[in-house]
């Protein structure tokens, strides 16, 4: 095998084992910064042992073997924690080497948990959190994050190393949350899980409209989730909404790259298998009979999508329904804002607009590109083009995607002409 099939070889492995790898490490050592420090340790053997010796059979046991040694070599060398040396030695060098493919899967499901709500965990910002996940569970390097995020290289590893020494000030164990601690951990994680696919489904600067190796990043993460917690309706909720939102990444985009909208999607283009996936994801989250959580509601709208085979046959007045319930659920003004487009394709654009125009004083919203960008939408079919046109250009000064900001400027042309009736 050659140097760059033996390099492509170990990466690969990387992203399969990492996330095993750090998780059972975390539970013997009970400290995520040192479980992948260990973690890294046994790649960089890999990287210098593997391309003399090839890929071994087993190439997790590998690393959790050479991860375990090095966690031996750690604690002998840190004589203030000779207690702790001592039972974690002791428990370590007592699993032979025969034992290896046990140790690596034993408790899999439960230490994989354990990682993604310490990753997650709220003492942490939004962005420690995102980037330690993406760190841990995605496998992915820190140039890798820096350049999905469009962000420099060392803001992502300060990130990660605030993140580390955070979880360590504020002591968070390494366990599994139980009772309401449990319910607010997990909402972490399903919001760090979604702000990773939503940065990859419409990103929010730069020159790329999508970015479809984020999506398919948080739908790994969510997949994986589904199986640890198959109780928790939300998870499968949060997984069918990514599913159906996926399926139209092809649709997207026109093949310049730039920005083709829900409406005017060519609909054969959507992918019919993660549309299937999706909704076979809401049924085990509506089978569990609960109250439909945030993220159940935003995937039944997104099952409307998906069920209408043109724009046309698209059910708005349901979908405006359930944007209600999900604004009573979370208040929110974003969510009014998509209740105001719903409200609109289902009882004309008076009714849209009467809602936008109630949201104008809304100081979150005083910067978000897409408020006038709807306004814009809805005054058009109005044929009030002169403020049509004010309301796009004044979208595209806030956006910051180069593709967006085209999009909104040719629908502010295309409007320019239009007399206000």
């Amino acid at each position: 095998m050659t140097a760059p099939d033996i390099s492509q070889s170990i990466d690969a492995v990387w992203r399969i084992e990492s996330p095993r790898l750090i998780a059972g490490l975390g539970r013997m050592v009970h400290d995520l910064g040192l479980a992948e420090d260990l973690a890294q340790d046994a790649l960089v053997s890999a990287l210098e042992q593997w391309p003399e010796s090839g890929v071994p059979d087993n190439p997790g046991a590998w690393l959790m073997a050479v991860a375990k040694r090095r966690a031996v070599d750690h604690f002998r060398r840190q004589e203030r924690l000779e207690r702790k040396q001592e039972q974690l030695g002791r428990d370590l060098e007592s699993r032979a080497e025969p034992d290896l493919d046990d140790a690596i899967d034993d408790d899999f499901g439960d230490d994989l948990l354990r990682l993604i709500f310490t990753a997650c965990h709220p003492v942490l910002s939004t962005e420690a959190r995102v980037a330690l996940t993406l760190r841990t569970l995605g496998g992915l390097s820190t140039e890798e994050i820096a350049r999905a995020f469009l962000v420099t290289e060392s803001t992502v590893a300060q990130r990660i190393v605030r993140a580390k020494r955070t979880l360590t000030k504020h002591d968070v164990a390494f366990e599994m949350p139980t009772g309401d601690d449990r319910t607010a951990r997990m909402a972490s994680v399903l919001e760090v899980v979604y702000l990773i696919f939503n940065e990859g489904y419409s990103a929010t600067a730069g020159d790329d409209w999508v970015r479809p190796a984020l999506c398919e990043d948080a739908l790994r993460l969510g997949r994986v989730l589904a199986e640890l917690a198959p109780a928790e309706p939300e998870v499968h909720g949060l997984v069918a909404l990514m599913e159906i939102q996926a399926s139209r990444l092809r649709a997207r985009t026109s093949t310049s790259g730039d920005p083709v909208l829900l409406l005017d999607q060519d609909r054969a283009w959507w992918d019919q298998l993660l549309i299937n996936r999706g909704l076979a994801a809401l049924d085990r989250a509506q089978a569990l009979e609960q109250p439909a959580g945030p993220y159940v509601l935003q995937a039944a709208i997104a099952s409307c999508h998906a069920r209408a085979r043109t724009a046309d046959e698209t059910d708005w007045a349901r979908i405006a329904a359930l944007y209600l319930a999900l604004a009573r659920l979370t208040p929110s003004p974003v969510v009014e804002l998509n209740r105001a487009v719903a409200l609109g394709m289902a009882y004309g654009p008076e009714a849209g607009l009467r809602l936008v125009d109630e949201l104008a004083a809304e100081p979150t919203l005083k910067t978000y590109h897409l408020l006038p960008s709807v306004r814009g939408d809805l005054l058009t079919k109005l044929g009030r083009g002169d403020e049509a046109r004010a309301e796009f250009l004044r979208a595209a000064e806030l956006t910051q995607n180069s593709r967006e900001r085209k999009l909104l400027e040719e629908r502010a042309a295309s409007v320019s002409t239009q007399p206000a009736g």
